[in-house]
């Protein structure tokens, strides 16, 4: 009985240290989102250009515009991916579970934009592709809330908080060209910023 009771409290304690694992492993997301900020937030600028004619090119330039700030998003999350792999703290639970989030985002608006690529090609309606930065940001403030509630973080928190603001700001901006500068203040907000405080709080080492 006493062998019974012994075992029971080491799997509770072992139980205990992986939740505590889970919540103080600092995140390791930083660098992703600081990646995503700059590269989405150029190419917002730069759609703004091409719309207003600030820049007089090709009309399918803004296609092309997207394509390429996607393959090179992908190409760079490829390597910080790999890079984070070799880092103490990846395989915690919070970072796993975290991370998992992300991916989820980072999917779900890439299969979004593909499905409205898909209505404007077939209708030649583009219009739809109004709603895509309120839905960028609704996914950001899913994702930094699970972020939140893992670490219990409440700067987190309220960084989902704001993006879900930031989603209600960009309807409001829909149609309207100001809406690409608007993106690009709400995206260094919700990920350049935050993505900053993860990378400095990134310890060279973590027990």
């Amino acid at each position: 009985m006493t062998r019974d009771t012994q075992a029971i409290q080491d799997d509770i304690a072992y139980m205990r240290a992986l939740a505590q694992e889970g919540r103080h492993a600092p995140l390791l997301a930083g660098p992703v989102l600081v990646t995503a900020a700059v590269i989405f937030g150029a190419a917002n600028l730069a759609q703004w250009a091409l719309l207003t004619d600030v820049i007089d090119v090709s009309p399918w330039a803004p296609v092309w515009l997207w394509i390429g700030s996607g393959l090179v998003f992908g190409a760079a999350l490829a390597v910080l991916i790999g890079r984070m792999k070799g880092k103490p703290g990846f395989n915690s639970s919070g970072n796993r579970a975290v991370g998992s989030a992300w991916s989820a985002v980072g999917y779900g608006i890439f299969a979004t934009w593909m499905g409205f690529m898909a209505m404007g090609l077939k209708s030649g309606d583009w219009s739809v592709m109004m709603a895509m930065p309120t839905i960028v940001f609704v996914a950001y403030g899913s994702a930094w809330i699970i972020a939140g509630a893992m670490t219990c973080v409440r700067w987190m928190t309220m960084t989902g908080i704001l993006s879900y603001i930031g989603a209600v700001v960009m309807g409001w901006f829909a149609g309207d060209m100001a809406m690409y500068l608007v993106f690009t203040v709400v995206i260094f907000a919700v990920a350049f910023v935050p993505g900053l405080i993860l990378m400095r709080q990134e310890p060279s080492e973590i027990v």
